[in-house]
C-alpha cells in the first residue's frame, strides 16, 4: 500500500466505499447509524489510514471561537470527512451538514453514505469542496 500520508482523496475513497460494500453485505440494511460507524471504524484501522471518530470541528465566526461546534463521523487522514447515515431517503439537510463541514473544516472531500440503501452504490455520494478533479 502506498504511503498514506500521501495519498489523494480519491485513493481514500475508493478504499472507503471497498471497505463499506464488504460492511453492507455482511450486514445487510436496517440496522442503526452507530453499529455500521463502528464496524466502518474497525475496518479502517486494520488498512494503514490515519482514522479519527467523532471529531469535533470548531469553527471561528468574527472574534468568537464556537469551540465543538459540530462533531463529524469519521475523518480519515486529515482529508476525508465521512457522514454515515441509516435512513429511508438521503435528503438535501444531509448532503448541506456535509458541505458546512467541508467548508468550515477546509475538506476538500466527503462522502455521504446510507447503509439503509438495497444497492450501496446508490447510497453513497460523493461531496467535493473546491477540487476540480473530483467531478
Amino acid at each position: 500500500m502506498q504511503k498514506t500520508t500521501q495519498m489523494t482523496e480519491n485513493e481514500i475513497s475508493k478504499i472507503v466505499f471497498e471497505i463499506g460494500l464488504k460492511i453492507h453485505r455482511k450486514l445487510g440494511v436496517g440496522l442503526f447509524e452507530s453499529i455500521y460507524e463502528e464496524c466502518l471504524f474497525y475496518e479502517l484501522q486494520k488498512t494503514e489510514l490515519k482514522v479519527e471518530r467523532q471529531k469535533f470541528l470548531n469553527i471561528q465566526y468574527e472574534d468568537l471561537l464556537l469551540e465543538k461546534a459540530f462533531k463529524m463521523d469519521l475523518l480519515i487522514e486529515h482529508k476525508v470527512v465521512l457522514e454515515i447515515k441509516s435512513v429511508d431517503v438521503l435528503n438535501n439537510f444531509h448532503a448541506a451538514q456535509l458541505k458546512n463541514y467541508l467548508r468550515l473544516g477546509n475538506y476538500k472531500l466527503g462522502m455521504l453514505i446510507n447503509f439503509n440503501s438495497q444497492l450501496f452504490k446508490n447510497g453513497v455520494k460523493r461531496i467535493a469542496n473546491g477540487l476540480n478533479e473530483l467531478k
